[in-house]
């Protein structure tokens, strides 16, 4: 697309790709007894390497392992399901974290493409404990190639500790 747009989809069925992440969270659950998403974001503050933005709602990651070169994820630090339960000043900070994230995105790499996706519980498990909602941002720096395409394993040519550091090092 030559232009700037958004896509709002909605779709009868939860795709397998996303039904397998929220297996895989609901598993967590039911093993360890809180969500997956909650665990990740704790594992990352307290080490701190691949954090981005720390603001009072949200966390803002290079997620170990991205599939991505800066790859970003936006956690709420308040545990919702739903995007859908997000409050007037969440949405007010979210908004804050995400601009400064997409203006160090345009500067440090030179305004890229890029998608994001926010990722929520499926209709039905809005309220469950298993899931986090989450924002995902993908910088279209590389393009999945033969072995990618062929097995599913994704090649990062970055790694997401040197990437958060550059990231949270730009000065706006």
């Amino acid at each position: 697309m030559e232009h700037p747009h958004t896509q709002i989809v909605a779709s009868p069925i939860v795709p397998p790709y996303i039904r397998r992440k929220y297996n895989v969270a609901t598993q967590h659950f039911d093993n360890i007894g809180h969500c997956l998403h909650h665990d990740i974001q704790q594992a990352e503050m307290e080490e701190g390497l691949r954090v981005v933005a720390d603001s009072e709602h949200f966390l803002a990651i290079h997620p170990f392992a991205s599939h991505y070169p800066f790859e970003t994820w936006i956690m709420p630090k308040t545990h919702k399901s739903s995007f859908g339960d997000i409050s007037e000043a969440e949405i007010k900070d979210m908004a804050k974290v995400l601009k400064e994230l997409l203006m160090k995105l345009y500067v440090g790499l030179k305004n890229p493409d890029y998608n994001f996706i926010i990722h929520t519980a499926p209709v039905d498990d809005e309220h469950k404990s298993y899931y986090l909602w989450h924002m995902q941002i993908i910088p279209r720096l590389t393009q999945a190639a033969g072995f990618e395409l062929g097995s599913g394993i994704y090649i990062n040519t970055a790694i997401p500790e040197e990437t958060a550091g550059f990231m949270r090092d730009l000065k706006l």
